[in-house]
């Protein structure tokens, strides 16, 4: 009981900056192409350069900062319908893979050629591949990220996350994608759903279509699912590693670092396509209601956890190292748009 006491003023804390930066999104749509997420991760790294005394919501902070963000997880899971991804999502799997296997490689590479530290290279692979933020807080916790390597990492994608959204729909115009193309390049090559959902809003503004939207929204879903099995081998190579350094290392147990919140994801992700398959009338409505109100409270605990990492994190450290790590987070966003564009001439989408 003490414990879950001394953790309830840095809770409170984290509310305290979540809230508000969930308002200003809702309430003012132009901050919707940058998301609460970062508002928080932001609103945390200013609060933490005058909060220096941090004794009683250093707990809670923590908790916010690993747990609530490994629930946010798990309730993402409750979006997922997977027999509707394996109908839509199907034609999108060979780009997909493409631009997976893009983002992680020239990940891996700058990180050798540039010595960008590793933990940082692997989550800004994996979030500009994946889903961007959603990916980045299911990675962190199975490599022992720390606060400013997830801040570091978030900030980078919020960035081209920003240009993306801005930027694609006019270069899709100007290339010639018709309105199923462009679906496809959203989903495969725009690295978090908010900014999915804003370059498809503003193409279908753009075109006067529709349509769009769902099938980019779908396409980005089918990517989520690639948290699965990137989270499994990332804790089968850490658990390698750590007994390939013997020492300490040799006694790491894959109990301890086994991402089990991901298999909780995958159970979400089940039941979330069975109740679709099974139920109808009003008890469809009733489910589809209860599995949006937890993905919503999935992303508001993500914007939970990001307000702890800001607070956890030294900003001016950050604006120090941020170089290397943005030429990485732009090498990864300009190939995996080129090659979400070539595998889909290659598939005669285009």
């Amino acid at each position: 009981m003490e414990n879950i006491k001394n953790k309830i003023p840095g809770i409170i804390l984290c509310l305290v900056i979540a809230v508000p930066a969930e308002l200003l999104v809702r309430f003012i749509s132009v901050l919707e192409v940058v998301g609460a997420p970062v508002i928080a991760i932001i609103a945390g790294m200013v609060i933490t350069l005058f909060y220096k005394k941090k004794n009683k919501t250093v707990d809670g902070i923590a908790f916010t900062s690993k747990k609530v963000l490994q629930y946010a997880v798990i309730l993402l899971g409750f979006g997922l319908n997977l027999s509707t991804i394996a109908q839509v999502g199907g034609q999108s799997l060979p780009i997909i893979l493409s631009t997976i296997a893009t983002s992680l490689i020239t990940a891996f590479l700058l990180y050798k050629l540039m010595k960008v530290p590793p933990k940082i290279s692997t989550l800004i692979g994996v979030g500009s591949s994946i889903c961007g933020g959603s990916a980045i807080a299911a990675t962190a916790p199975v490599i022992d990220a720390d606060d400013e390597e997830i801040a570091q990492s978030i900030s980078v994608i919020f960035l081209f996350n920003v240009l993306a959204a801005l930027i694609f729909p006019t270069f899709g115009g100007l290339v010639g994608m018709s309105s199923e193309g462009f679906a496809l390049f959203a989903g495969t090559a725009v690295n978090d759903t908010s900014s999915v959902t804003a370059a498809a809003s503003t193409w279908e503004t753009i075109h006067g279509v529709t349509g769009v939207l769902d099938s980019a929204v779908i396409v980005k879903l089918t990517r989520t699912l690639a948290i699965i099995p990137i989270t499994l081998v990332l804790a089968f190579y850490r658990l390698k590693k750590a007994k390939t350094a013997g020492g300490k290392g040799a006694n790491v147990r894959l109990k301890k670092i086994f991402p089990m919140f991901i298999l909780w994801f995958v159970a979400a992700s089940v039941i979330t396509t069975i109740l679709n398959a099974v139920l109808s009338g009003g008890a469809l409505e009733t489910a589809e209601s209860v599995f949006s109100f937890l993905k919503s409270a999935s992303k508001f605990f993500i914007v939970m956890a990001m307000g702890a990492i800001g607070l956890n994190t030294d900003i001016v450290k950050l604006v120090k190292t941020g170089g290397k790590p943005i030429f990485m987070g732009f090498c990864c966003w300009v190939l995996i748009a080129a090659v979400s564009i070539l595998m889909q001439h290659v598939m005669g989408l285009l």
